[in-house]
């Protein structure tokens, strides 16, 4: 009965739809019931529940505990206010760790290892500004008041404090940017475009 109380929700709601979307490219309730298994799914769906719904309903406060105990069972840190686009994807259990006032495109994919944090002094003293269909590998360092444009792959154990123009590929420490075209062809799949 949970399980279709929050499919139910997840269908309302225009953030969780495209990220369920991305998980299995449909929006089944057998979809809901197999992405549930996946942690970063599980994660998601209470992540942005906790954040949308009335905190003193009952829904609300389940939703509230279940991404308090995910986070530290799958060593995701993500802040309820971070703001992150549809279509979220985390494919791997964790860590990883989103500072609060990073701003995430639509369409974002988080393998495992990851630190997208804020510099506190220098020229880049801030949080990252990430656009749409980035793909962010494994081992990765995002850091500083920076933009990464759309259409960007970050390549694993990159670290990357420098500002990434859109259709590029990013790779190692210190970040090297090459410009491509089809970048995150085959990486960022399941795109959901209804409303």
């Amino acid at each position: 009965m949970l399980a279709r109380i929050l499919y139910k929700k997840v269908l309302s709601h225009k953030l969780l739809r495209a990220d369920l979307f991305r998980y299995e490219g449909d929006l089944s309730y057998k979809s809901f019931k197999k992405s549930l298994r996946n942690t970063g799914f599980h994660f998601t769906l209470f992540l942005r529940l906790s954040y949308s719904l009335n905190k003193y309903s009952p829904l609300g406060m389940y939703a509230r505990r279940m991404y308090r105990t995910l986070s530290f069972k799958y060593g995701y840190q993500i802040p309820r206010a971070t703001r992150i686009g549809a279509g979220m994807r985390i494919s791997h259990y964790g860590p990883l760790l989103i500072n609060s006032k990073t701003i995430i495109g639509e369409n974002s994919y988080f393998s495992h290892n990851i630190t997208i944090g804020e510099t506190k002094r220098g020229e880049r003293k801030g949080s990252p500004v990430i656009g749409s269909k980035v793909w962010i590998g494994p081992g990765v360092t995002i850091t500083g008041k920076i933009n990464i444009g759309d259409n960007v792959l970050i390549a694993p154990n990159s670290f990357v404090n420098i500002d990434v123009p859109s259709n590029s590929l990013v790779i190692g420490n210190p970040a090297k940017v090459i410009f491509k075209e089809d970048a995150t062809e085959d990486y960022i799949t399941n795109i959901y475009n209804g409303e």
